[in-house]
This record gives C-alpha cells, structure tokens and sequence, in this order.
C-alpha cells in the first residue's frame, strides 16, 4: 500500500499562507493607503491590522498544541475546543466566506489580465476570465493537491522576483518631502484601513491543511507565525520604500504606480496574476477541507464527508466550493460581499482568540506546548470586534445575525462529538470562584437570597407546590426538591446517578431534583436539613406542605424542633384543593406586634411574588392588628415607612381590635375568606404547645384558601411593630 502524502512546515503551512497574504492589495492598494494615510498613518495600520493577526496566530498555535489537530483547521480547533454549535457556525461562515474570497481574487486576476492583454474590461468580460480561472484552478486541485502545492513555490518565487524589480526601478517620481501624515483631499483612515484589511486575513489558510500535514503540532504554529512575520516585514519595508520614492498626489490615483515604476514591469504583472491566482489556490484547497470535516461531524450533510484517493481528497466538497465561487463571479459586483466576507472572516478570529482565553482560563487539562500568556486571547478577541464595528457596523451585524442563527439551528440540532468543550470548564470556574467569593464575604444584614429546600412527594397538588417554591425564591434564588422514599427492609442508599431526578416539571421551573431512601420521613428530612449544601451557597429555607393529622406525632415536634434550632427559615403551604391560587389577584400580609422578624421575611416574600409573571397584576395588602387602642395614623405611617424602604406596593389596613379582642385567627377568616394567597407568622412558642398550635391552624385553614405560614430565621432584621404611645414628657 502506498504510503499516504504529508506536507511539512514550508510547503503546507508557511507557503499558502503567506501567498494570501502578499496578495492583490500589497501589489494594487498599498500605493494607494500610502498615499491617502501617509508614511506613519500606513504603518499605524499595518500594526493594527497586526495586532489582530499576530494574537489569533498565537492563539491558534496554542491550541494546536494542546489538542490533536485533525483536518478542517479553524472549524476542527473550534469544534473541539467551544463544543460543535460555535465551532460548527463559524466553520459554515469561514467556508462560504472562503468560497466567496475566491471570486474575489479571480475577479481581481481577471482585471488585470484583461487590461494587461487589451480584453474586454466590462463586467461580462470579468465574468468569463474569471471563470475560465476557477476552472483552471479547480482542475489542477481535482488532479494533484501536491501538484497544486508545488506551483506555489513557482507563484513564490514569481512574487520575490517582483518585489526585487519594484525595488530596484526608475526613481522618475521621487517626492521633494516625504508625507507622514494624510493631506488635503485624503480619504478617511477608516475607509484606508478597510481596503488594507484584507491584506493580513489570509494566515489561516495553511491551517486550512491541518489533515494533510505530517505534524500539525509542529507546523501550524511555525508556518502560520513565520508567514505573518515576513508578511509584517515585507508591508513595513514596501510602505516605508514607497513613500519616499513615489509622490503622494500620484500614489492616490494611480493603482499601477508599481508596475510603472518597476525594473521590469511583466515581473510585477507575474507578481499580480501569481498574487490573485495563489490565494484563490489556496481557498480551493482548504474550503473543502472544513466542509469534509463538518459533515464527518454531522454538521453539514453527509455527502461532503466522502473523498476519494488514498489522501481522501474531499472532491464533493471541492464542487461545492466551485459552485459557490463561480455563483460569486456571475454576481460580478463584489463588493458588498467582500465587505461581508470580511466580516465572518473577522468573526471567525474574534472566536478562535476567545477559544484560547477559555480554555487557558477554565480548562485545566489545557497544557499546550506552545505557552503564551491568556490576555493575548482576550486582546485579539476585543481588537476584532472593535474593527469590524469601526469598519462597517451594519455587516457586522449581518455577520453576527447568520452566525447567531447557525449556532441556534446546531444547538436545536444537537449535534454531539467524542469531545468535551470548553464550556463546562468555563462554569465551573466561574461557579468555583463565584463560591469562593461569597464564602469570603458572608452574608450580613443583606436582602435575603433565598436557598430552599422543598419536600415534596408526588401529588395532585405537587405543581403548585413547585410552582409557589420558585415564585418565592426569586430570580435567583435556589430550590432543591427531595423526594423522600420510604424503604426499612433495604439499607442500601440509592447509587449517586439514581439520586438525580431528571423530569421535564423541573426542568422547566429550573428547580433542581433529587430522590433518596429514608426509613423515617422526619428522620430523613432532619439528616438532609443538618448536612445538605456546600460552602457558599448554604441552604437557608425549608419548604413543605403543612402537615394535617399531626398534632400528636412526636417525631413531627422533634423534627420542627431540630428545624428550629438550626435557624432555617421555615415556609409551610397549606394548599386549597377547590380554589388552588385563585385568580392569582390578592395576596394578603397579616401582621401582630409579635411578627417582627416574620414581617421583614413577608415583605420579601412579597417582592418576589409580584415580580413573576403569574402574579404580576396582583393586590397585596398588609393587614395589621391593633390591640393596643393606638392611633391609625401613627401605626400607618409606620408601617408606610418600613413598606416603602423595600419597594412594594402594598396597601395597607389597621384592623382596630382593643376594644372587642377578637382572636387573631377570626379576624384571618373575616378579611381573608376569599384571598387568592394569604401569609401568616408562625409565633414563637414552646415545643410542647406544638399539638394545639396545629389544632387551631387546621381550623383556620378550613375557612380560608390557600395559605403560606413563615418563621423567619434570625438572619432577617427586627422590624419595630411595637405601636404602644410612648408617655409625653412635661
């Protein structure tokens, strides 16, 4: 068997990644920035459009060095790095972008072979020279990738020859001085920039080759760097050679000032055609190349993932490629796609350097051989998206709309790879720092978090249950559902997979759910109030279903008592099975001179009922019992205050009581008889009063709806409900 081919550093990385890059605009747009921005207004811009280069370089070459490269390039070390959503949607976008990019080229080649032989130079013309060219191009692909390679030596050498006669020309347009800066009649940098742009865009393509280079570890971070830095070296060298030889007024007019200029003017034209035809070489080759690799992933379809030969050269995605660039030739206007193409081509870098600065940050099997420090990922990130904003705010719109709707389509599709990315790495960093942070700075006096533990089996009512958990926990509050099974014969727990409840009900309220076995409910329930959570995030509330028939069980009052004890915030429901919420509409606070800590807990309570969409159009009052004969006014404004300083709209009602002493439960049924929701504070009270408490409260529950008893926890501030009129003094 035939040993498969494999290129090297030189001639499948270095060389079609720097012929991209001393590309059409070195040889027909560098005169022209020069002239427009001047010598340090140029060079400004080449650093800049370096910047971008040099960081998502050493950012690929960091990750090529960590993982194994396989064939697609910059799709391959996305995919595997940021999961195939990311990587599969730039990998489109780079593909179709790649495709387009050689149109442009040939249409640039087509140009100036029509010019230069005396052809037609209309659009139709450009259309056919540049067609001819892309079949040209794609048959000597189809016949020989290595062939293909080899005649980019040629096209090498072409270029260097060029640029020696360009140095060593006629000096018949010297300036009398030297223009640094932009002059009068100049365009604005930024249109300048944009035209030089693309000039540095084209280190990718011997990434492109990864799946044919015997060492891709070794290759892609010595090819891709060396070619920018010579491509660096070379744009300086011409930018600064060119502003003192060439005056400004002509550079701004005259594209071909090079050519005239030049020793040997057919030099610079092999130069040109050598320039246009190796970078749409370069997109022949790699383009099918990342579409094979998406369809082996499944991202694109299956056809593409065929190739033939022993190197499985990727022909089906090659006429893909084709059918793209020529749709793009037959358009003949390429301007507004060019502006587009750009733009994914930038977009694509913007999420290779994000790729590095994550896996650098969060990954901790992340151990490249080619080390550089995380910021350069973060800078290149920053440092794109900053262009392609400044460059054309619109197309980066468009670029990040197609993307945005590529990667939504891969995540509903749900692709799945042998590979984990980035991501999971990522939360757990954030969430391992996050604890960290809020374990060093404990909770003190602040608005109250709710984590909460709900206990509830499966019931008819169950979903409400869930349902009331989440609304009172907030946004960001935290509910833990147990289900707790009954089992005294097996002492076996469940296995740690199986204790993970995995149900669409709470999935969708975002509650997580877990099922143990207990021989005793209470006793279970006790064990995971006492050892549940973790640093930083400690369970604060207990939530359950109130308890009915109970009032004599012992184990029921030992519970509560170690409940108590532990300080959780206990929040019991009892749950009207005929009138459920209601119309979610009313919510009823009640409050007595002994509720201060309970009070400062309704409030919050409350704060997060009305900020969820089921009750968001709903009245709530605050009803307070006045058993001390004190003046309305005085205990309204009090209360307006405390209502105010935690930004509820309540309404709020003083219920006069000195006189008839009405029991606190009769006023309840009285005013509350047909509230949607009604809170009322647990009193302090000794264990052993546990039974008639339960009593009474059952019997309140039977005249009202549904209603949520709370004990706050000695966290919550004492609200001042002591209304008694203090003695004037003489």
């Amino acid at each position: 068997m035939e040993k498969i081919k494999k290129f090297g550093t030189f001639a499948g990385v270095f060389t079609p990644s720097l012929l991209t890059i001393l590309g059409v605009i070195m040889y027909m747009r560098l005169g022209w920035v020069v002239g427009n921005a001047g010598l340090i207004g140029t060079l400004v811009i080449i650093i800049i459009a370096h910047v971008i280069s040099i960081t998502t370089g050493l950012s690929i070459s960091s990750v090529a060095t960590d993982k194994k490269i396989g064939a697609g390039g910059v799709y391959y070390v996305l995919s595997r790095s940021m999961g195939i959503p990311i990587g599969g949607s730039i990998g489109i976008a780079l593909y179709v972008g790649t495709a387009l990019s050689i149109a442009l080229y040939l249409i640039g080649f087509a140009e100036s072979f029509n010019a230069y032989f005396g052809f037609g130079m209309t659009v139709t013309d450009f259309r056919i020279t540049g067609t001819l060219a892309l079949v040209s191009i794609t048959i000597l692909a189809l016949i020989s990738t290595s062939i293909a390679l080899k005649t980019q030596y040629l096209i090498l050498t072409a270029i260097a020859v060029s640029i020696v006669s360009i140095l060593f020309g006629t000096r018949d347009f010297v300036p009398e001085t030297v223009s640094m800066f932009a002059t009068k009649g100049a365009m604005h940098m930024e249109f300048v920039f944009a035209v030089f742009f693309p000039a540095v865009t084209g280190f990718t393509a011997g990434i492109a080759m990864s799946g044919d280079l015997r060492d891709p570890k070794t290759s892609i971070p010595k090819g891709t760097l060396w070619a920018i830095g010579v491509g660096l070296v070379v744009y300086i060298f011409l930018a600064i050679f060119i502003a003192f030889s060439v005056d400004s007024e002509t550079l701004k007019t005259d594209y071909n000032i090079l050519m005239k200029m030049a020793l040997f003017a057919p030099a610079v034209v092999a130069g040109i055609w050598g320039a246009t035809i190796s970078s749409a070489l370069g997109g022949i080759l790699g383009g099918p190349r990342i579409l094979q690799a998406m369809s082996m992933d499944k991202v694109t379809p299956k056809i593409f993932a065929k190739g033939k030969g022993r190197n499985n050269e990727p022909v089906h995605a090659l006429m893909m490629v084709f059918l793209i660039a020529e749709a793009g030739i037959l358009i003949g206007k390429l301007d507004v796609i060019a502006r587009v193409v750009s733009m994914f081509y930038l977009t694509a870098y913007g999420f290779i350097n994000i790729a590095f600065f994550l896996e650098n940050w969060a990954n901790p099997d992340f151990q490249p051989t080619f080390k550089i420090k995380r910021w350069i990922g973060l800078l290149g990130f920053f440092a794109c998206f900053a262009v392609m904003f400044k460059l054309d705010m619109l197309a980066m719109l468009a670029a990040l709309t197609i993307v945005g709707g590529l990667y939504f389509w891969l995540q509903r599709k749900e692709v799945k790879i042998q590979s984990n990315d980035v991501w999971r790495s990522v939360w757990e960093n954030i969430v391992n720092k996050g604890l960290k942070k809020i374990n060093a700075n404990p909770e003190v006096n602040s608005s109250w978090n709710p984590n909460i533990i709900l206990f509830s089996g499966q019931s008819e009512h169950q979903a409400y249950l869930l349902e009331l958990s989440k609304t009172v926990s907030g946004r960001t509050g935290i509910v833990t559902n147990f289900k707790l099974i009954v089992d005294k014969k097996n002492t076996m727990p469940l296995k740690k997979t199986e204790q993970i409840v995995s149900d669409e009900v709470f999935t969708d309220l975002g509650i997580f759910a877990r099922q143990i076995k207990v021989d005793n409910i209470y006793t279970g329930i006790k064990n995971i109030a006492t050892t549940f959570g973790f640093s930083g995030v400690e369970p604060n509330s207990i939530m359950m279903g109130w308890p009915k028939g109970l009032e004599d069980s012992k184990e029921y009052a030992e519970m509560t008592e170690t409940l108590l004890y532990l300080d959780y915030n206990l929040l019991y429901l009892d749950f009207d099975k005929k009138t459920k919420f209601g119309n979610y509409k009313t919510v009823d606070l009640w409050w007595r001179e002994t509720d201060s800590k309970n009070a400062e807990m309704m409030l919050n309570i409350a704060r997060f009922i009305i900020a969820s969409p089921r009750w968001q159009n709903t009245s709530i009052r605050v009803l307070f019992v006045n058993n001390n004969n004190v003046d309305d006014a005085i205990i309204y404004n009090k209360i307006y205050k405390l209502v105010e300083d935690l930004r509820v709209n309540i309404a709020i009602k003083i219920l006069d009581n000195a006189v008839q002493q009405t029991a606190f439960y009769d006023l309840i049924k009285e005013n509350s008889g047909s509230t949607d929701l009604t809170l009322v504070g647990i009193p302090n009270y000794k264990i052993e009063q546990q039974a008639e408490f339960i009593v009474k409260t059952n019997q309140l529950f039977e005249t009202i709806g549904s209603t949520l008893l709370v004990k706050a926890a000695n966290n919550f501030n004492v609200l001042d409900l002591n209304f008694k009129e203090k003695p004037q003094k003489n």
